[in-house]
Parts: C-alpha cells; sequence; structure tokens
C-alpha cells in the first residue's frame, strides 16, 4: 500500500476485468466445437437450476461437434431441453445416456451478430476498468486532501494508474481483435 491506493489492488481488479471479459468471450461461439459454448446452460435438476457441467461431461469429439456425457439416466430429456432453451441455436441428438450436440455453419448475418455481442462485451469490460481508475483516482485525491501525501506522489501515482488503465485497455482491444478475427473466418 503506498500511502492513499494499493497499486497491487488496482493491478488486480483490472485484471479482474479481463477474466471476466475473456470468459465472456469464450462462450462466444465461432464455428469451432469448445465445451465452453455450454458454459450459460442451466439445467432444472433435482429441484434447483445448477451449471451444465455439473451434471455431465462434455466433450469435442470432431471440429464441429460436442459429446455431452448425462452421469444421471434421468436427466437426459431435462439436460436436452436446457440446450434447446437456451437460445444457442443448438440441438442435441439424444443418444441413449449421450448427446451429440452439431454446430451449425455460421452465416454472415449470425457473424456480424456475434461481433455486435463481443464489442457489448469489451466496453463492459472498459467500464469496469475505467470504474477501477476512477476509485483509485478518488483515493488518491482524498489522501492528497487528508495530507498522507504530497502532491508530487499523488501526480506520480496517478500516472502510474493511468498507465495501468491504458494498458489494461489496450488488451481488451486486442482480445477483442482477435475475437473478431475468429468469429469472421470462414
Amino acid at each position: 500500500m503506498t500511502d492513499g491506493i494499493d497499486l497491487n489492488d488496482v493491478k488486480r481488479r483490472m485484471d479482474g476485468a479481463i477474466n471476466a471479459f475473456k470468459s465472456d468471450l469464450s462462450s462466444l461461439r465461432t464455428g469451432r466445437a469448445t465445451p465452453n459454448i455450454l458454459d450459460p446452460v442451466m439445467v432444472e435438476a433435482y429441484g434447483s437450476r445448477v451449471a451444465l457441467n455439473t451434471v455431465a461431461n462434455i466433450t469435442v469429439p470432431e471440429p464441429r461437434m460436442l459429446g455431452v456425457s448425462i452421469w444421471d439416466k434421468s436427466m437426459v430429456s431435462a439436460v436436452d431441453r436446457a440446450i434447446r432453451e437456451s437460445n444457442l441455436g443448438l440441438n442435441p441428438i439424444v443418444d441413449g445416456q449421450n448427446l451429440r450436440i452439431p454446430l451449425p455453419e455460421l452465416n454472415e448475418e449470425r457473424r456480424k451478430s456475434l461481433v455486435k455481442v463481443a464489442h457489448g462485451y469489451a466496453e463492459n469490460a472498459k467500464v469496469a476498468v475505467r470504474h477501477v481508475r476512477r476509485d483509485a483516482m478518488d483515493g488518491l485525491k482524498k489522501a492528497e486532501k487528508d495530507g498522507d501525501i504530497g502532491k508530487d506522489d499523488a501526480r506520480s501515482l496517478s500516472e502510474k494508474v493511468q498507465k495501468m488503465t491504458d494498458d489494461t485497455i489496450s488488451d481488451v482491444d486486442r482480445l477483442l481483435g482477435e475475437k473478431e478475427k475468429e468469429i469472421m473466418h470462414v
């Protein structure tokens, strides 16, 4: 803790925004199969809503196919229904206690809408980073006003916080660019 603000805490909170952004991006379907596609799917199981990966194992047997092995036979129809109702545009094929989920080819319109969603996630991440910066700057102003740190220290720390903010936002832009390329790649 440098009188006024803890730069490590600021860095940790900005990294948290980046990690949340990466998690959001990984749930976007790009045409390649990845188990993360099913992360948002919640299944009605044993009287409550649980994540799909708590009742089944998700695999990628082929580049455009997902496999879901359900551990409890009585859960097959609930998992099937949850995937169909998840608005992911997936139609599982029931095969005993397993589901095969072919990933449809993404059309141009769907790709563009996924890019818009990715841009929304990026904006949310940038807003979160700016909130961290604002909190840090407010802490610095208060510490300076209370006489805990001098003007020069406050200026130096605010420059460090701004540098962290700029670096983190450029990371968000870089990740967004990579994801955009991946989504638009046919």
